[in-house]
């Protein structure tokens, strides 16, 4: 991870358990307004958000091929996927 992530991973709440990790993750999909079968959360085994800098980062146990059936496309996810994202009233 970049020197850039790091500085955003200080004073961030950090999430191991996979059951956290999923429920935290789909509260922040909610919060932000997306989709949740946007990610694929079944083999999350870290989830990190820093609330002052909006960054958020999952990290799984391998890279993953979704398929979003709706669309009937497929996109792969990186083993550690991160976001900044800002909450606009």
């Amino acid at each position: 991870m970049s020197l850039t992530h790091d500085h955003h991973r200080e004073n961030a709440e950090v999430y191991t358990d996979p059951l956290i990790c999923m429920k935290k993750s789909l509260e922040l999909l909610e919060e932000i307004n997306l989709p949740r079968g946007i990610l694929p959360l079944e083999n999350v085994v870290k989830a990190g958000r820093n609330h002052e800098t909006g960054f958020v980062w999952l990290k799984q146990k391998k890279e993953t091929d979704h398929c979003f059936k709706k669309i009937k496309k497929t996109g792969t996810y990186a083993a550690e996927v991160a976001s900044l994202s800002k909450i606009v009233d």
